[in-house]
């Protein structure tokens, strides 16, 4: 008799873990379903009957992303400064780059040709999307910013996105005094031009 196939959530929790540790050690060039399959003790097909085909790990992979860049984001209470609570937002997100970098490449710059987040994406990033506006909000309620808080938290995680790909490449300097200035030149411009007038 064949033995009964057991696609346990166990299962799919240790594949997802698989693939994120497999993309962090050997890059996106090393990222394989049968490389995660041996990594979680597991066959292929069962990688493609828990996810659909390769494009559904990586699915999963760029939602997981967002699941801990959120609870990373949370971890910061408010306090009683929204714009310093802001810069530490932003901080966090560079911290998560610099510990993640294939990850973050994977929620942010479509490395695989075969994975394009599509309509229902948007849903993965929802909660770190909220987390920032509401910084953002908070900032407008106090005076301390002026404008749509939804269009400066693009700005905010765009040029956020840009400097963290700066660092990553190595092109944002070659010392950690050289990056942490010219991150914090950019943050002040950027708060500085969003002021109130």
């Amino acid at each position: 008799m064949p033995r009964a196939k057991l696609r346990t959530p166990e299962l799919r929790d240790r594949v997802l873990h698989a693939a994120v540790t497999m993309l962090a050690e050997h890059g996106v060039v090393g990222f394989t379903a049968r490389k995660v399959a041996t990594a979680a003790g597991t066959s292929v097909p069962a990688v493609y009957e828990l996810f659909g085909d390769k494009a559904g790990l990586v699915r999963e992979v760029y939602f997981e992303g967002f699941r801990h860049l959120g609870r990373r984001l949370e971890a910061f209470g408010p306090t009683q400064d929204p714009r310093a609570d802001l810069t530490r937002i932003l901080a966090a997100f560079r911290i998560f780059v610099r510990e993640h970098p294939v990850l973050a490449d994977v929620m942010f710059s479509r490395p695989f040709a075969d994975f394009d987040p599509g309509p229902a994406e948007p849903r993965a990033t929802a909660s770190v999307r909220t987390l920032i506006v509401g910084h953002v909000q908070r900032c407008v309620d106090t005076g301390q910013l002026a404008g749509d808080p939804t269009d400066i938290a693009h700005v905010l995680l765009a040029l956020a996105q840009g400097l963290a790909a700066q660092e990553t490449a190595g092109w944002l300097g070659r010392s950690a005094a050289s990056r942490d200035r010219r991150w914090s030149l950019a943050v002040r411009a950027v708060f500085a031009g969003l002021g109130p007038t």
